[in-house]
């Protein structure tokens, strides 16, 4: 069975659509949504509360310190780390326990955007290749719970890359796939930035980051190009 961890700060805009969604896609199978909160000043814990979610409070926000804080209490031996703005693809639970089932200890879907723009179609092309650089957290993941703990889960200290980061050690531990399906994800960051200019300023922090920037280098820059920001 799966257990399904979205960790959130102030979704309360998006979380009813993708919990919504998220519950009419899983299928048959029995999976339980926990969404772990990094401290919101809005309506997303009363709203995924009214959604049916377990709900779990972080001491830390970020989303590789939210997202270990759900692992550790999820139930299944399936963990899916889905992001608030992220929809899965219909039966994404068939399709992960079959993977499972021929061997894949962790693995993605594909990416696919809710806006119909060119250069995004372009993008998400690319995520069809296992290539660790073009990994990214809209894509969610699967991994075993046994797998996920061997590779020690995500480093709490990355505020940035995270996804990418755990890539690498999951892929030592057991077969990493890409599953023939999308997540759809939000588009409002390039909608808010500019399509292009947001996708400038992506590139500039991934360089950033396989360059050896520190995560305080790579903050200043995304605080300073992105409107609307999170972290």
């Amino acid at each position: 069975m799966i257990s399904i961890i979205i960790p959130t700060y102030n979704e309360a805009d998006q979380i009813a659509q993708t919990l919504s969604k998220t519950q009419a896609a899983k299928g048959k199978h029995e999976a339980e949504i926990i969404v772990v909160d990094g401290g919101s000043t809005d309506d997303t814990i009363k709203i995924a509360e009214q959604c049916g979610a377990t709900i779990i409070r972080s001491e830390s926000k970020g989303r590789a310190a939210q997202m270990n804080k759900g692992a550790s209490v999820a139930k299944h031996n399936i963990l899916y780390f889905l992001h608030a703005d992220s929809i899965p693809p219909n039966n994404f639970t068939t399709q992960i326990l079959r993977a499972y089932k021929n061997g894949t200890k962790s693995g993605c879907f594909r990416l696919a955007f809710d806006y119909d723009h060119w250069f995004l179609k372009a993008n998400a092309w690319f995520t069809r290749f296992n290539v660790n650089a073009v990994r990214y957290g809209d894509q969610s993941l699967f991994v075993t719970k046994e797998i996920f703990e061997k590779s020690g889960g995500f480093r709490d200290d990355l505020l940035m890359m995270e996804d990418q980061e755990i890539i690498y050690r999951l892929k030592k531990h057991g077969r990493f796939k890409v599953l023939n399906d999308v997540v759809t994800t939000s588009a409002r960051k390039y909608l808010d930035n500019g399509v292009y200019r947001m996708q400038c300023i992506f590139y500039r922090i991934w360089a950033m980051y396989y360059l050896g920037y520190s995560q305080q280098q790579m903050l200043m820059v995304y605080r300073r190009l992105i409107r609307r920001h999170k972290i």
